[in-house]
């Protein structure tokens, strides 16, 4: 399969299904790296979930994705990116045109929380956590996402079809 690089930057609450739907769509796309706001947070950035550190966290994700596209390597940024501001200066840092992809992944809360299997939501909830997307800090919706996915009515497989399809109607796969 021929991939012409791109940036998929997920967005939406914490176990919404971001990191499954990328996971899913790498067994389809070759050589799609995936930059998971978990994994990065815990070797890149401070683990600083105030405003200013969401925000330099986002940068920080948005020029890594630019050197790998830079480099040619199509990714998916799998980041809650909970403020509108973050994921419009991700497409700005970027600069890559109709090659950057904004994709929700829409979950209801009460769906999320019963998906959340380190419990960080039930620490929210007690006050252990503060400052938790959802919880006591917005989750902004994205207004027009280049894709929106519904995550409690599809599965992975279907998502990343949905989200192929996509790719594929924009000349990329």
């Amino acid at each position: 399969m021929r991939v012409i690089p791109f940036v998929l930057w997920m967005t939406g609450l914490p176990c919404s299904g971001k990191t499954t739907i990328v996971r899913e769509l790498q067994k389809d796309v070759p050589n799609l790296a995936m930059l998971d706001g978990d994994e990065l947070r815990e070797w890149f950035s401070p683990k600083d979930f105030s405003k200013a550190g969401r925000d330099e966290h986002n940068r920080r994700v948005a020029h890594l994705a630019k050197l790998l596209l830079a480099h040619g390597v199509p990714s998916c940024v799998s980041l809650v990116s909970p403020y509108r501001e973050n994921r419009a200066s991700a497409r700005r840092i970027l600069d890559c045109g109709d090659r950057f992809f904004e994709c929700y992944v829409k979950c209801s809360l009460a769906e999320c929380e019963k998906r959340d299997v380190k419990g960080m939501y039930a620490k929210a909830r007690a006050g252990q956590i503060r400052g938790f997307t959802g919880i006591d800090d917005p989750y902004e919706e994205p207004e027009a996402p280049d894709v929106a996915i519904d995550s409690e009515r599809e599965d992975a497989p279907e998502s990343a079809g949905r989200i192929r399809e996509h790719l594929r109607s924009k000349g990329l796969l």
